[in-house]
């Protein structure tokens, strides 16, 4: 009798030990210096050069390239949107707040699979008043727009869509409905000073996409046609594909370049489990990507807190570093892209210009 009252109070001694371990490593924070180092956040940027840049492209697009639009009626004979990207489509003049936008970082994916929280992590909201809200229920229903500015404020949709300065005026078509669910968040941040992160509500199969009130699709694909990075995260119980997450890769096709599978929160497994989840990710998404080169998969977890216990800490560190790099690739490449975006603009005003000409000359 002693002998199993032993036993028992053993078996508890040890059940409460490994919760303290369990509890203790969601307490201590771990060391985030390779995320400025990898971003090179403490190089002092010669904005001046880059803003003068810029302003010579402005004036390229203005002299050059608009009253071609203008002489040979572009907009008026063009049904869609204008795009210097793969997957977008053609239309409109470029406006000024596209030509000085910072690149674009679009997280998607499932409900509660830690975009918000790997917002986070890269910014260093944690346990600050302005972090994005996370939880393990649905807590993103709005689009968030994560950009810079001299102080920390709230911008409403509206509001946003409104201000031609700016590069979400084309939003205003997707109607009140739309930009009650949108909202920008300020902040005098390094990192914000070179990249915008758009953070999206995450997807919920079993919800029609009439009950949001506005064109989800039509919306994320706004969003895709204009982001350099695509982040599409997902976590190890959130592996099904159902009706809107194929729409979502249906949307995807053509940018196979800019996106990066997330696999988030893998320190909740053991290495054997990882492996068999990481080959469980691929299957569910082989008939949704039929690319030659699949997108590249991170494996980590991005929050603030240490890994867990007896996991494969090492590989999730290269991991992240490998996705910092990916991310500093399209900052220092900003440059280059936009001229690319001029260009390729130019170049579809160029070409439309015989359907535009009249084709006698008293017509």
């Amino acid at each position: 009798m002693k002998g199993t009252v032993w036993i028992c109070c053993l078996l508890s001694l040890l059940l409460l030990q490994a919760t303290a371990e369990e509890e203790d490593h969601t307490s201590v924070l771990r060391d985030t210096s390779h995320i400025d180092e990898t971003l090179r956040l403490a190089t002092e940027e010669r904005a001046s050069d880059f803003a003068a840049a810029i302003q010579k492209l402005r004036k390229i697009y203005h002299t050059s390239i608009k009253p071609m639009e203008q002489a040979y009626k572009y907009n008026e004979l063009r049904q869609h949107e204008i795009s210097a990207y793969p997957g977008r489509t053609l239309g409109d003049s470029a406006t000024d707040g596209e030509i000085t936008s910072k690149p674009m970082v679009l997280f998607l994916g499932p409900w509660s699979v830690g975009k918000s929280s790997m917002i986070n992590y890269l910014l260093g909201l944690h346990d600050s008043p302005y972090q994005l809200y996370t939880g393990a229920e649905p807590t993103t229903s709005e689009f968030t727009v994560i950009m810079h500015g001299e102080k920390i404020r709230s911008v409403e949709g509206i509001v946003m869509a409104a201000d031609s300065s700016r590069s979400f005026s084309p939003l205003e078509k997707f109607g009140q409905n739309f930009l009650e669910k949108l909202i920008g968040i300020e902040m005098p941040h390094k990192l914000l000073e070179r990249v915008t992160f758009v953070d999206t509500p995450g997807i919920i199969e079993n919800r029609k996409q009439q009950e949001r009130g506005y064109p989800f699709n039509d919306v994320c694909q706004w969003f895709i046609d204009r982001a350099d990075l695509i982040f599409v995260v997902f976590d190890p119980t959130k592996l099904d594909v159902g009706l809107e997450l194929e729409m979502l890769f249906k949307q995807l096709k053509g940018r196979e370049s800019q996106i990066r599978i997330i696999l988030n929160k893998a320190d909740n497994l053991a290495t054997q489990d990882l492996m068999r989840v990481y080959g469980a990710l691929f299957w569910s998404l082989a008939p949704l990507i039929n690319v030659t080169e699949p997108p590249r998969v991170y494996v980590s977890s991005f929050w603030p807190y240490d890994y867990a216990p007896d996991t494969s800490r090492e590989l999730f560190k290269r991991e992240e570093i490998s996705l910092l790099e990916d991310l500093n690739q399209v900052i220092e490449n900003r440059m280059e892209n936009k001229i690319a975006f001029i260009r390729q603009h130019g170049i579809r005003v160029r070409i439309h210009w015989p359907a535009g000409r009249p084709l006698r000359p008293d017509l």
